[in-house]
């Protein structure tokens, strides 16, 4: 597979620049993997396609506002900062992106804010757009947490070309994340609703959580057209010990174990023991998946319709079968679902 078997033409028009008005009244296009079928639902019909002892196993990662707008000293110069990562929580040391990078030197000052106390100041260089900014404020650490909260804005995806609304702080989040850390939503997780958790527990379908928290290294662009070539960011995952117990036991009773989004499907590839079981983790992972892949847990997945050339589609790629995925893109495109963080679903099993 290269990386040119993974690009296709998306009318204007179809990529969400805003979520369904119901989380769950977002379409749900149903790929069957054996049959080669597609059909077309809504996502509240997800549970129709469970029974008892089924596992949905989803991403709790909460995301933080990472997008900051700051001013340089001395010119003025409106400064985007995008916070990735936290490297030192007592030298509160950061990993960020800056935009426009050019004009962001070792050295450099930032200022957040008429009379917000925060500034950064500029250490290192990481790559073309990275910097490691040290931030200045005088308060407790929870403070300068709450203030970089405060500062900050939801970080939704550049190709959404509007403003952030109030709306996004709360619809660009799942309703089940808790703990904080990703830069970006595990967008599949966004179509749920508390009515149907409810529903699907009901039907005696088991939930369970791992964690990854999102970086932007996911939605870095593959650059190589030979994908073995690509090389993925690392990203922290917590599976528990419960999770991985229940998925080991549906593993061996034949249920069905869906992986809720790319993220929880890559966790869970990240920690396979030798006889395809799923082992309990706490860590790092950098795991690539594109096609030809042999997934070891789960049988079942629901995504997006992801960005062309993405890993996210080649994830998805690799579970569908690439001919059937190109179909159901196609279809799509004819039904008008939306693409992208903020469109309709794909279930895939």
């Amino acid at each position: 597979m290269k990386l040119s078997n993974f690009q296709y033409e998306l009318p204007e028009g179809l990529l969400a620049e805003y979520p369904s008005e119901h989380r769950d009244e977002a379409k749900l296009m149903v790929l069957n993997r054996k049959e080669e079928t597609i059909e077309h639902k809504s996502f509240k019909d997800l549970v129709d396609y469970f029974d008892t002892d089924d596992i949905l196993v989803f991403n709790n990662t909460k995301v933080f506002p990472a997008r900051l707008y700051g001013n340089k000293e001395k010119t003025g110069a409106r400064i985007e900062v995008f916070l990735l990562r936290e490297l030192n929580a007592e030298s509160r040391l950061w990993d960020v992106l800056v935009d426009p990078a050019r004009k962001i030197r070792i050295g450099n000052k930032l200022f957040f804010g008429e009379d917000s106390g925060l500034v950064a100041e500029v250490i290192d260089n990481t790559t073309s757009r990275g910097r490691t900014l040290r931030f200045l404020y005088d308060g407790s650490y929870e403070e300068f947490r709450k203030k970089l909260n405060e500062m900050g804005q939801t970080p939704l995806p550049k190709y959404i070309k509007r403003d952030v609304e109030e709306s996004d702080e709360e619809r660009y989040q799942t309703i089940y994340a808790k703990h904080e850390g990703a830069v970006a939503a595990p967008t599949a997780g966004l179509h749920f609703s508390k009515h149907l958790l409810k529903r699907l527990e009901i039907k005696g379908v088991e939930l369970k959580e791992l964690t990854l928290h999102v970086g932007l290294g996911t939605f870095n662009p593959v650059e190589v057209e030979d994908l073995s070539k690509h090389r993925m960011d690392s990203e922290e995952v917590f599976i528990p010990e419960a999770t991985a117990s229940a998925v080991n036991n549906a593993i061996d009773h034949k249920r069905r174990v869906c992986a809720v989004g790319t993220t929880v499907m890559r966790s869970m590839e990240s920690s396979v023991s030798s006889d395809s079981h799923l082992k309990p983790f706490e860590g790092w992972t950098n795991k690539f998946i594109f096609p030809p892949y042999e997934f070891s847990i789960a049988n079942c997945m629901i995504t997006n319709f992801h960005t062309p050339k993405s890993t996210l589609m080649m994830m998805t790629s690799a579970f569908a079968g690439h001919d059937l995925l190109k179909k159901a893109y196609q279809e799509a495109i004819e039904h008008d679902y939306k693409f992208y963080s903020y469109g309709d679903a794909m279930l895939i099993i």
